[in-house]
């Protein structure tokens, strides 16, 4: 297929953007190889900080992906060595210094999760470990003598703790300064990340004329809100749609968002023409479509991109059955516990995190706290309260999860 034109080009990924720094230079690397027919370097990081990939993640990913489907080379850089000191940004404390092991690991899975979105064969996978563990400490005093303390300053997270008074170690200054020559490492044309990556992305630019190259430009796509409708989308906050969960709980996840915020995952979190998702909204405001319609078929749209239609078929007949109509599943799975092992009367929070229905102890007891748990029907009121092991018990997390718990 020949590359689209330059303007044709630049239609299509100004769509969905925040910031493109410059849309002047953008357009003119769109010239360039367009009439060379060279591809850009598209680079996109990521840390391996934890194991799994959510919608928030997938905005950025569904946005380099139309830089391949325009016929660009896309980079992505896995932050393996930069993953073990943990990116600053947004926090108000030190980030916890990941092992190997764990950087390891979670690489793997994202490598697995990754191509749910792009392209394999269009897709170069690279380890920033591979020119970064290399840099000899001269190197590394040469990389650091490019940027100034009081230019670091300037960074809001940075700046923040450094007026309250809130400890900022020397290793996390060199976060933005390596994801910077990560950029200098590959030669990179474009670099996108979401708004709150805007000063690392701007530090790849700065790097990069520090070391003769031309410089990158840098493209920021929206931070989507997560399933509570306040906060941003984050697995820590538990308010995340994980793109490799079961169909059924991404449709539910969906399903349970504010009507507030529905437009904004349909922008962002689908992949629908826009004529199409201003009919959508259109038909809301003149009440022609209930939310409730709207909000099935945006669950439809997300679950049928990270699985497939049959399975978004079957997630909405289920969730018509468990949710609309008060029903249980067809088939809740049951855990077996050993009250040798558990006592005859175990704690009910310990029971949650037993048998998978939450991620944690702490999870379990927020949730028991919102009110979201019910035990053989009735709401659970205390963190404190146990279960009977000699009789088979239904627990409900939230609205769409069960589990049967008895004895071995």
């Amino acid at each position: 297929m020949d590359m689209p034109t330059p303007a044709e080009q630049m239609e299509t990924i100004k769509k969905n953007t925040v910031e493109i720094i410059s849309e002047e230079e953008l357009n003119q690397k769109f010239k360039r190889s367009y009439e060379t027919g060279k591809p850009l370097k598209c680079k996109l990081g990521f840390d391996p900080s934890a194991p799994d990939l959510h919608l928030g993640h997938a905005v950025v990913l569904q946005k380099i992906r139309e830089f391949q489907e325009l016929g660009h080379e896309v980079i992505i850089i896995m932050g393996d060595f930069t993953g073990m000191i943990g990116d600053p940004t947004g926090r108000s404390q030190t980030r916890r210094q990941l092992s190997e092991e764990e950087v390891k690991e979670n690489a793997r899975t994202y490598q697995e999760q990754l191509f749910k979105i792009l392209h394999p064969e269009k897709t170069q996978l690279v380890f920033n470990s591979e020119w970064l563990s290399k840099l000899g400490f001269a190197e590394v005093i040469k990389l650091a003598s490019k940027y100034t303390v009081a230019r670091m300053l300037e960074r809001e997270d940075f700046n923040r703790r450094y007026r309250e008074g809130h400890s900022i170690s020397i290793h996390e200054f060199f976060y933005p300064l390596m994801q910077g020559y990560d950029s200098v490492a590959i030669e990179a044309d474009v670099e996108l990340g979401a708004t709150e990556q805007k000063f690392n992305i701007l530090m790849g630019r700065h790097l990069q004329k520090e070391y003769g190259q031309e410089v990158q430009v840098a493209l920021t796509t929206p931070i989507i809100t997560g399933t509570d409708g306040v906060q941003k989308m984050s697995k820590s906050l538990g308010n995340y749609i994980g793109i490799t969960e079961p169909a059924s709980d991404i449709y539910g996840k969906v399903m349970s968002i504010p009507d507030d915020i529905m437009m904004e995952y349909f922008h962002l979190a689908t992949t629908l023409e826009e004529n199409e998702i201003e009919k959508i909204k259109k038909d809301l405001n003149l009440q022609k479509l209930h939310p409730r319609d709207a909000k099935m078929r945006l669950a439809r749209e997300i679950v049928t991109l990270y699985h497939d239609s049959d399975a978004a078929d079957k997630s909405e007949k289920e969730f018509t059955r468990v949710v609309q109509q008060k029903e249980l599943p067809e088939d809740i799975p049951t855990v077996f516990l050993n009250a040798g092992e558990w006592g005859e009367s175990p704690n009910i929070v310990n029971v949650l995190a037993a048998t998978g229905l939450v991620n944690s102890n702490s999870e379990a007891r927020r949730l028991i706290n919102q009110g979201g748990i019910r035990l053989n029907g009735e709401k659970v009121s205390s963190i404190e309260e146990n279960i009977n092991l000699n009789e088979e018990n239904l627990i409900q997390a939230g609205k769409r999860k069960y589990v049967k718990v008895r004895n071995v």
